[in-house]
């Protein structure tokens, strides 16, 4: 939920329905936009800007290697993996994987709460 700055009661952000038969539906940057240009009164061109703003900012953080922990929400954090030996599945032949980084999503405990659907205590840091 997008709370707004001017103290009124909060609205859940909106997502469109692109999706049929039950599918599940996806949150877009556009969405963030509209909620924003709803919450917070700024323009739309000014909303997407500031949400290009913010993705940019997390985006280059985690390019560097830093992590990233948004409170009640949770942390992107980048791991290094090490060169190691995988295997084929179809044909067992042993294929050489590389050295590389990954993002990891690790969800606040407030977040899972949250999503399990359970009474959600906010978390100070």
């Amino acid at each position: 939920m997008v709370k707004s700055a001017s103290s009124q009661a909060e609205r859940p952000v909106a997502v469109s329905d692109d999706t049929t038969d039950g599918e599940s539906q996806t949150l877009t940057r556009v969405n963030l936009a509209e909620a924003v240009y709803r919450s917070v009164g700024l323009s739309r061109k000014e909303s997407a800007a500031l949400v290009q703003m913010v993705l940019s900012e997390l985006s280059d953080t985690l390019v560097k290697g830093e992590t990233v922990k948004l409170s009640s929400f949770g942390s992107f954090i980048i791991r290094s993996k090490a060169e190691r030996i995988g295997r084929n599945p179809k044909t067992g032949i042993e294929v050489p994987i590389t050295q590389r980084r990954v993002l990891v999503f690790k969800p606040s405990n407030v977040l899972k709460a949250k999503v399990n659907g359970h009474t959600v205590v906010e978390e100070d840091d």
